[in-house]
């Protein structure tokens, strides 16, 4: 039995799934067997996988009728056997040393039984946008997750296979928002901590569920914090209000593109910056903030730090001490799912 289970869902992700794929199967640590479950994909992504699994006996893959990510995922949980279970989606890409860097911290404490990471949000074309530093302590994990604001990157989570069978899978009722429901029942069977090496690629797209159903995601994730105060017998509060993504209209459309642009300004990707500039200006031509974000992407040096700009994130970035300079930690930036 491999040490780990790789589960994947895949929908009508052939824009990125090669990607995805071979960013796995190019761990450099290579004990895990992998299941990618396609959920009735109508593009070619079932095609794909299957051209990879005819390379790689690693890759076992699963077709069903489309149901949904819970469904599915729980298809390749059930499969999974496992004493570690990766968690991956199809439009990220993993970083070569994450499986070993994970199972070592996994192995230092038996109580551990989540480990997630900090990771680079990257655009739909792959460009760099932010580097995303979590906190790595289980205190301060298990508080954000209990205000809605979660630093567990879903498809980044490594869990203990022991636990998971403990609290349950996914559960269903959780449509979009099933992660944090899920990692907040771990949360009371053992630590969830973080690394601090950056071990994945997320990527942000218009396509991808988080955006499409950010106000379904809300509501579960307020539903998912109120049954675990109740299981816990605390008082919390919900801190997942704003929309942490584009929402219909110009204005928002607007706003994000200059967040995204000041991002990548502040991260050193100049070029990046002034296209984001550009989509600002195009959204609203008489707006001056667009012309000034082109202009300092254009005539400016990208700051140590964060610029003004940062006021258009939401809610204040935090700094950490153990964090490199100018790096941001990655939980109160938005209460969302990564799927």
């Amino acid at each position: 039995m491999p040490l780990i289970s790789v589960v994947m869902s895949v929908y009508n992700a052939e824009r990125y799934l090669d990607q995805a794929v071979s960013s796995i199967l190019a761990q450099t640590f290579t004990d895990f067997e992998f299941f990618a479950v396609d959920d009735g994909s109508t593009d070619d992504s079932l095609e794909i996988l299957r051209q990879f699994e005819r390379k790689d006996a690693r890759l076992k893959v699963v077709a069903c009728a489309h149901r949904g990510i819970v469904p599915a995922v729980n298809e390749g949980l059930a499969l999974a056997k496992s004493e570690f279970i990766a968690r991956m989606d199809a439009d990220d890409v993993a970083m070569p040393h994450r499986f070993a860097l994970q199972i070592e911290r996994m192995r230092q404490d038996e109580s551990v039984v989540l480990v997630g990471g900090a990771y680079d949000l990257i655009d739909s074309a792959g460009r760099l946008l932010r580097r995303m530093y979590p906190p790595l302590d289980n205190e301060t994990i298990q508080k954000q997750m209990l205000a809605g604001t979660p630093p567990i990157n879903q498809p980044l989570a490594m869990i203990r296979r022991t636990a998971l069978e403990r609290v349950g899978f996914y559960n269903p009722e959780f449509e979009a928002s099933e992660d944090l429901d899920l990692f907040l029942r771990m949360g009371e069977v053992g630590k969830v901590v973080c690394l601090p090496q950056i071990l994945q690629q997320y990527r942000i797209h218009s396509s991808s569920i988080s955006e499409q159903k950010q106000m379904t995601q809300l509501e579960g994730m307020r539903l998912a914090c109120e049954r675990a105060w109740q299981r816990r017998g605390i008082q919390g509060k919900f801190l997942g209000e704003k929309p942490w993504r584009p929402v219909a209209g110009v204005i928002s459309n607007h706003e994000f593109m200059l967040r995204y642009g000041w991002w990548a300004f502040n991260s050193g990707e100049r070029r990046t910056a002034a296209i984001y500039g550009m989509k600002a200006v195009l959204q609203r031509p008489f707006a001056a903030a667009g012309w000034r974000l082109l202009a300092c992407a254009a005539m400016k040096r990208s700051p140590e730090g964060e610029s003004d700009a940062d006021s258009l994130a939401w809610p204040q970035t935090v700094f950490s001490p153990e964090q490199p300079k100018g790096a941001v930690s990655a939980a109160p930036l938005w209460p969302r799912t990564f799927t």
